[in-house]
């Protein structure tokens, strides 16, 4: 009989979530789960019976959860909460040891998870792939794929990220490029970096057939949490250039690079935007610039929908100006 009732237990033990979450709300609806972030108005909590929901944060009564968790009351400071403690109508009480601290829900901005300054590792990316076919006057096949990842080990980075892009218009050729880029970040501090990066192109159809640069410098970190990250850094630069009539030049440059992501309405929505403006130290180009804008929706906690623009220009002599602007619409699966 003991022994029975000990594997009942232990099944039962087993089988309970590790952190049980409650949200009450003021229609006397009550919710458990995993709460995973606020923000824009909606809290997000992850259920076993019903996947992730969003909340109305105005529908919310009180609130208590066993996680620590960053609680901002403004946009620049936040309190880590060991735990978050029910409360009366409309407030909730933040669990910090000897000094509990009850706050209105309605001052609150935002909570997060937060994240320490060095990590284990953490990996995360993406990738996305469009298709176009268009039948008309001029029949365009359009073929595009690209990905992005991340992985974070204590203060080290590796971001690795390509694209291939291939275009067919009335069963010619038009467009056949592909690019890879690996950059690793030392953080120096909890926001300051250092970066080194490595990028080459690859272009079969274009005039300027290969660009290969080699770059290094500072970058700071604004911010990497739940809603996602901004960063920029400045970059110095060698770049190689190779022309398809076997022309070369090789030049110095200096850049500024951007990443910026946020997701929106319960981490359904991300927009995101990255790239790079650069200006050479002599006169082979007056100013190189390549960056992506766009919106991705989940449409599970995987599987996305994507709409981007990609612009792409390099301005110089008359025999090596480019200028490419593309729009795509597709899928993809994130991580």
């Amino acid at each position: 009989m003991l022994s029975r009732t000990l594997l009942c237990l232990a099944v039962t033990s087993a089988s309970m979530p590790l952190l049980a979450d409650t949200v009450w709300l003021k229609n006397g609806d009550k919710l458990s789960g995993k709460i995973t972030v606020f923000d824009g108005g909606k809290l997000l909590i992850q259920t076993d019976y019903a996947g992730a929901i969003p909340i109305d944060w105005k529908q919310v009564k009180t609130l208590e959860s066993d996680q620590q968790l960053l609680v901002k009351q403004d946009a620049y400071t936040g309190e880590k909460a060991k735990a978050l403690q029910a409360a009366e109508d409309g407030k909730v009480t933040l669990a910090n040891g000897d000094g509990p601290k009850t706050v209105e829900l309605g001052s609150i901005q935002q909570i997060l998870k937060p994240k320490p300054v060095v990590e284990d590792l953490v990996w995360k990316g993406n990738i996305d792939a469009a298709l176009d076919y268009q039948r008309a006057e001029n029949d365009t096949d359009d073929y595009d794929i690209d990905f992005k990842t991340s992985a974070r080990h204590g203060r080290w980075r590796h971001t690795a990220e390509g694209e291939y892009n291939r275009e067919f218009q009335d069963d010619v050729v038009s467009t056949d490029n592909w690019r890879l880029e690996y950059s690793l970040d030392r953080f120096l501090t909890e926001k300051w970096f250092w970066q080194g990066r490595l990028n080459y192109k690859r272009d079969k159809v274009e005039e300027l057939a290969r660009q290969r640069v080699v770059g290094t410098g500072p970058g700071y970190q604004f911010w990497d949490d739940e809603l996602g990250a901004f960063s920029l850094g400045s970059l110095f630069n060698r770049t190689d250039y190779e022309y398809r009539d076997g022309g070369t030049d090789n030049f110095y440059s200096i850049a500024m690079k951007w990443d910026y992501n946020r997701y929106l309405i319960g981490k359904r929505v991300e927009f995101f935007t990255n790239g790079e403006v650069g200006k050479p130290l002599s006169s082979v180009a007056e100013y190189g610039y390549d960056a992506e804008v766009g919106l991705r929706y989940k449409v599970t906690d995987w599987a996305s929908l994507n709409l981007k623009a990609e612009k792409d220009v390099i301005e110089g002599t008359e025999d090596s100006d480019l200028s490419k602007t593309r729009y795509t619409a597709g899928f993809g699966v994130t991580w």
